[in-house]
C-alpha cells in the first residue's frame, strides 16, 4: 500500500508549505506571474476585517502570533490588534508594504486569524456563561489533529481553565487534563475495579475523579464511588448520554444533595457531554465544572478579509469596501470606534492596532496569560453576551 503522490502518511500541509507561501489559493500564484510580466508591484496598505463599520455583535482575536511568525521576514510593516482584544467591525491588521511581496501568503494568513477566532469566541462565550465554575477544553476529538494545539491555545486565550489534549500541551508548554473515559469501565467489567484501578495506577497528583454514569443510575455510581474512594475521591464526572439523560439540572441536585447528606460537601461534581453556554447557565448553580467539547473545537471561522485600500497612498478599493488606512479605538464606554489613521481618534479613545512587525522584524511578545487577562477585561468592558 502506498500514499497519494507526493503525499505523507496524514493529510497535513507541512510547515514548510505555510512558510514559504505555497499553502495558498492558485490564483495568488498566478497574480504574481501576471504582476512580474508587467513590471508592477505597487506600495499598498491591505486591512483585515471581519465588518466594515461596528456591528454590536463582538468577536475575540486570537491567531495574532501565528499570524506574525508567517510574515515574519517579508519587508512588511504590520499593526494589529492585541490577542484577546474584542472587535465588532473594521480592521484588526493592517499590512503596509509592495503587494507582490506578500500577496501568496493571504490564504494562510486569513486561516490563522478566521479560524482561532471563531474557537476563541466560543470559547469566551463559555466562559462569560460560567465565570465562576472550572471550565475545560473537551474538543479536540472533533478536529483535525494538525490543529489541536491552536484550538487549546484559544480556549486558555479566551480564559478556560484548562484542555485535555496531549500533544497539544506539549506544544503550550501547558500540563493537560483527564481522568478516565467510559472504556476503562467497560474494559475492567465493572465500576468499583475501574475507579480502585485508577487509583492505584495514576500519578498522586492527578485528581480522582471517578466517571459515574455508565452503566446504572447516576446516584447509585456516585454513592458507590464514595464507598470505594472515600476520602481519595476528589470529585464525579457526569457525561450521562443525551439519549438517557433526561432531566439533567434536576439529576445534578440531587447528586448534589445525596453527597451533602452523606457528609461528603467536598467531593465536587463535574458535568460534561455536548454542553453549550446556554447549559452552563442553567447548571452553574448546580455543578462545580464542566467540559465543553464540540461547541468550541467546532466554532465557525471568524469571516476574515483582506482588502487593499491604498494604492502608492492613494486610498482605492473594491465597491462594498471602505478606502484608505483605518484605525480602530476603544473608548472608557467600551464602545468600539473605526476612522481614517490620519484624523483624531475620539477624545478618550485607545488605540488598539498596534505595531506588530516592522520591516519584516516581530517587536511584539506574545504572553498567553497576558492575553487571556486582556479578554476578561474586554469582555467585562464590552459587556460580551451579557
Amino acid at each position: 500500500m502506498t500514499d497519494e503522490a507526493g503525499g505523507g502518511r496524514f493529510d497535513v500541509v507541512p510547515d514548510e508549505a505555510i512558510r514559504d507561501g505555497s499553502a495558498t489559493d492558485a490564483y495568488f500564484l498566478r497574480t504574481e506571474t501576471t504582476l512580474d510580466a508587467v513590471g508592477a508591484n505597487p506600495r499598498v496598505v491591505a486591512e483585515v476585517t471581519a465588518d466594515q463599520f461596528p456591528t454590536g455583535e463582538f468577536e475575540l482575536l486570537a491567531g495574532v502570533k501565528d499570524a506574525a511568525h508567517l510574515l515574519e521576514g517579508l519587508p512588511v510593516d504590520v499593526d494589529a490588534m492585541r490577542e484577546g482584544r474584542l472587535f465588532d467591525g473594521g480592521p484588526v491588521l493592517t499590512i503596509e508594504g509592495r503587494y507582490r511581496d506578500f500577496a501568496r501568503y493571504e490564504t494562510s494568513l486569513l486561516g490563522f486569524l478566521s479560524h482561532a477566532s471563531g474557537v476563541a469566541t466560543n470559547a469566551l462565550a463559555a466562559r462569560r456563561a460560567a465565570p465562576d465554575s472550572t471550565v475545560l477544553s473537551f474538543g479536540a476529538r472533533h478536529v483535525h489533529p494538525s490543529i489541536a494545539a491552536m484550538v487549546e491555545r484559544s480556549a486558555l486565550l479566551a480564559g478556560l481553565d484548562g484542555f485535555s489534549h496531549v500533544a497539544a500541551g506539549e506544544v503550550l508548554g501547558r500540563e493537560p487534563g483527564g481522568t478516565m473515559p467510559h472504556a476503562l469501565v467497560i474494559c475492567l467489567g465493572d465500576q468499583e475495579r475501574a475507579w480502585r484501578a485508577f487509583d492505584d495506577a495514576v500519578p498522586a497528583d492527578v485528581p480522582r475523579v471517578a466517571l459515574c454514569d455508565t452503566y446504572s443510575d447516576e446516584k447509585d455510581e456516585v454513592l458507590r464511588a464514595v464507598e470505594t474512594l472515600g476520602d481519595d475521591l476528589d470529585s464525579v464526572r457526569i457525561d450521562t448520554t443525551g439519549s438517557r439523560r433526561g432531566d439533567f439540572r434536576h439529576i445534578l441536585r440531587e447528586l448534589r444533595w445525596e453527597l451533602d447528606a452523606r457528609g461528603h460537601e467536598d467531593v465536587g461534581v463535574f458535568a460534561s457531554g455536548g454542553l453549550g453556554p446556554a447549559d452552563l447557565r442553567e447548571l452553574r448553580d448546580v455543578a462545580d465544572g464542566f467540559g465543553v467539547g464540540s461547541y468550541v473545537s467546532n466554532a465557525e471561522p471568524v469571516d476574515f478579509a483582506l482588502d487593499i485600500v491604498t494604492v502608492d497612498g492613494e486610498p482605492s478599493a473594491k465597491r462594498g469596501k471602505l478606502s484608505g488606512k483605518k484605525q480602530a479605538y476603544r473608548t472608557g464606554d467600551g464602545g468600539h470606534h473605526v476612522g481614517l489613521a490620519r484624523h483624531d481618534g475620539p477624545a478618550d479613545g485607545e488605540p488598539l492596532l498596534e505595531p506588530l512587525l516592522r520591516d519584516g522584524e516581530i517587536v511584539r511578545e506574545f504572553d498567553l496569560d497576558a492575553a487571556s487577562a486582556r479578554a476578561t477585561a474586554d469582555a467585562t468592558a464590552v459587556g460580551f453576551r451579557d
